[in-house]
C-alpha cells in the first residue's frame, strides 16, 4: 500500500452485516469497493452526476491499491447458494423437488425468495444458512486480501468503547482503556485467519429445548472516518442494518421491507376476473342450498313462495333471460314440493292457528287403531 495512507494502529473495524448486504448486490450492473485504510465501502452509484463519477473513477484509477473491488455475485455463485440450502437444508421430498424446480426456471433469485417467504418452516432455515455461507465467503475473501479485520458484531466491547477506538483509529499514544481494547482486537482478529474460521465446527451433544427465538437488536455505533478522499465522500455506502434478516437475497430489493412488500402486493395476491366470478357464483350456490335446507322444513305455500323467490332472484342483467325459464323451473319445483290443500289460503300464521289441537284429532285417530278380539 502507498506510504502516503495513514496507517491504523488496530485492525480495521468492519460491519460484517453492511458487507454481507454489499456482496449480496454486487454485480454487472453495480460496484462496491472496500477501503484497506478505514475500512469504509464505496458505491458507485450512476445516479450521481457524470463529473461525480468521473471524479471518482480517478480517485479509484490513482490509488488502485487502497480500493479492493468486491467481488460479483455471479449467476452460478447464486445457485450454488440455493441449490446447497435445498440438499443440506431442505428435509420435506415435496418441497425439496419443488425448489429445484424453481431454481431451474428464469428469475430463480426472486422466485426462490417468493416461494421461501411462502413457507415460513423454511425461513428461518434459509436466512440462518444464508447468513453461515455468506460469513465464510467473506472471510475467504479478506484473508485472500491479506486485511487484519475484525467484525464490530463479534465484540463483547461497549458502544462508547467502540467508538473511542474509530477516533483514535491512527493515534499511536492512547490513553490505558483503548490500550487495552486494542488488545482485544488483535486477539480477536487471528480467529479469523484460523481453520475454525472457515470450517466451524458442528454443534455436538443433545439439541437445546425449542424455545421461541428472540432476534436482539443489533448495537450500531456512529460511522467514524478519518480520512475520506472528497471524491469518495458522495459515494460512501452506510446503510444501518440492524439485524440479520434485514440483509435480504436479492438483487431487485434493498432491504427485506421492501421484498416483503412486494410479496403481498403481488399479482399472485390478485385473483383473476374469470376466477373471482366463479368463486361468487360458488357462494351465491351456498347460500341458495342453505335456504333449500330451510325450506325442506317448512310446508304448504310457504315453502313454495320461498322457493320461488330463491331461485327467481336474479342480478338485473340476466332477469330477462330469466322470465323465458321461469315457467320450468316452476313445473319442475312444484313436482318435489307438497300440494296446496284448499283450505290453504292464509297466510303460514294463520294457517299455525288453524291447525287441528292434539285433542281434537284423537277422535280420528282412535278410529284407526285395530279392534280387539
Amino acid at each position: 500500500m502507498d506510504k502516503d495512507f495513514p496507517k491504523a494502529q488496530n485492525p480495521l473495524l468492519l460491519r460484517f452485516h453492511r458487507l454481507m448486504d454489499a456482496f449480496a448486490k454486487s454485480d454487472d450492473e453495480r460496484d462496491f469497493y472496500l477501503d484497506r485504510v478505514e475500512g469504509f465501502i464505496i458505491y458507485v452509484d450512476l445516479d450521481k452526476s457524470v463529473k461525480e463519477l468521473e471524479d471518482l473513477e480517478e480517485e479509484l484509477a490513482k490509488h488502485s491499491t487502497r480500493y479492493c473491488l468486491i467481488p460479483k455475485m455471479t449467476f452460478y455463485e447464486t445457485k450454488k447458494f440455493m441449490e446447497g440450502f435445498v440438499n443440506e437444508k431442505v428435509y420435506d421430498i415435496d418441497t425439496k423437488e419443488k425448489l429445484l424446480d424453481v431454481i431451474q426456471s428464469k428469475d430463480a433469485r426472486e422466485n426462490f425468495l417468493e416461494f421461501i417467504y411462502d413457507h415460513l418452516s423454511e425461513l428461518e432455515k434459509w436466512q440462518l444458512y444464508y447468513h453461515e455461507r455468506s460469513r465464510i465467503r467473506i472471510i475467504e475473501w479478506l484473508r485472500l486480501e491479506q486485511i487484519q479485520f475484525v467484525f464490530e458484531e463479534d465484540l463483547d466491547l461497549t458502544k462508547s468503547a467502540i467508538e473511542k477506538i474509530k477516533r483514535h483509529l491512527f493515534d499511536v499514544k492512547v490513553p490505558k482503556d483503548i490500550a487495552l481494547s486494542r488488545e482485544n482486537l488483535f486477539a480477536k482478529a487471528k480467529t479469523y485467519y484460523s481453520y475454525e474460521a472457515l470450517n466451524p465446527r458442528p454443534k455436538r451433544g443433545r439439541p437445546p429445548k425449542q424455545v421461541a427465538k428472540v432476534e436482539t437488536e443489533l448495537q450500531i455505533t456512529a460511522d467514524m472516518y478519518l480520512h475520506v478522499p472528497t471524491p469518495a465522500r458522495l459515494f460512501l455506502y452506510l446503510p444501518d442494518i440492524s439485524s440479520p434478516s434485514a440483509v435480504t437475497f436479492s438483487a431487485r430489493f434493498d432491504t427485506e421491507a421492501q421484498l416483503i412488500a412486494n410479496l403481498r402486493g403481488s399479482s399472485r395476491g390478485k385473483v383473476p376476473p374469470k376466477l373471482e366470478v366463479l368463486s361468487q357464483r360458488l357462494e351465491s350456490l351456498r347460500h341458495l342450498s342453505s335456504k333449500l335446507a330451510n325450506i325442506n322444513e317448512t310446508s304448504g305455500i310457504a315453502g313454495e313462495d320461498r322457493l320461488i323467490k330463491v331461485l327467481t332472484k336474479e342480478t338485473p342483467e340476466e332477469t330477462k333471460t330469466s322470465e323465458k325459464k321461469e315457467s320450468r323451473i316452476l313445473g319442475v319445483v312444484k313436482g318435489f314440493l307438497p300440494k296446496k290443500s284448499k283450505d290453504e289460503k292464509t297466510s303460514p300464521e294463520e294457517a299455525d292457528k288453524k291447525a287441528p289441537s292434539v285433542k281434537s284429532v284423537t277422535p280420528i285417530l282412535s278410529k284407526f287403531k285395530p279392534k280387539k278380539n
